[in-house]
This record gives structure tokens, sequence and C-alpha cells, in this order.
């Protein structure tokens, strides 16, 4: 896949602090609202991943916070999966202003995790290919 996935936000005036930027907390929310547009865009259902007993679970974010956002700022944010070999898979995800400003560089760490068993499962990309009409989404 050459260009990550990415989905538009608008940033609401009830999202800023008392600074007028972007509170910290929703920067999470807009990359959580890529990651499921991802899934959704890929064909994964919530009810699917429920059906085949797996939930994605984040174990690890960082944000690197690049330049402030303010209300009525419109923003796309990526999102790329990037697979390993073991239980886990990283997604990079940028927040980045219509004018190519980037805002926000957010790496995370996440799993698949058996709901019976309670445990990250051995080949999470294994359930995505198999779950996903498109899998190309996920660079699988």
């Amino acid at each position: 896949m050459t260009e990550p996935f990415s989905v538009r936000v608008t940033v609401r005036g009830y999202e800023t602090d008392i600074q007028g930027h972007l509170n910290q907390s929703v920067y999470v929310n807009y990359a959580e609202h890529a990651r499921w547009s991802l899934l959704r865009a890929a064909g994964i259902s919530q009810a699917g991943l429920i059906a085949k007993g797996v939930g994605p679970v984040a174990l690890e974010m960082t944000i690197r916070y690049r330049r402030e956002l303010l209300a009525g700022d419109e923003v796309e944010v990526t999102c790329t999966f990037e697979w390993g070999k073991g239980k886990t898979f990283r997604i990079e995800q940028t927040i980045r202003k219509t004018d190519g400003t980037v805002a926000a560089e957010i790496t995370a760490l996440g799993g698949l995790m058996d709901l019976k068993e309670r445990k990250l499962v051995a080949d999470p990309h294994e359930y995505f290919r198999a779950l996903a009409s498109d899998p190309r989404l996920f660079d699988l």
C-alpha cells in the first residue's frame, strides 16, 4: 500500500482546553476513530471480531505533539499497521492539518485478545487477514 489510510476530522470547539487548543485526550480519540474507520473500510466490524472471539487491545501509546490545533481546524488522521512476528503490532499515525503541517505523531503498540482466555493471540495478522474483505488496507 503506497498511501496510508486516512480520515478527516474537524476540531470542534468543545474539544479545546482553556488555552484554546485541542485537549490532549482528544488526540487519542482521533487516533482511535481512524483505527476503527480503517477496520470498517477493510470489512471488519466489532460484531465480526466478537463472533471470532477476539478484540483489539491497546498496550502502549506515545504522542508527539508538534503544532497546536484550534477549533475549526480540519485535519487528516492517518493510520498504518506494521506487523511483526510476535503477538503485537505497531500502528503509526499522523495528525496533519490541511496545509500539510504535522500537528501530532502517534505510535501505538497493540494486540488482539482472545476474549475467552483473556490472553493475546499468537498471530494477530492472520486474524485480520481472515476477517478483512480488503486485507490490503493492512498491508497483508
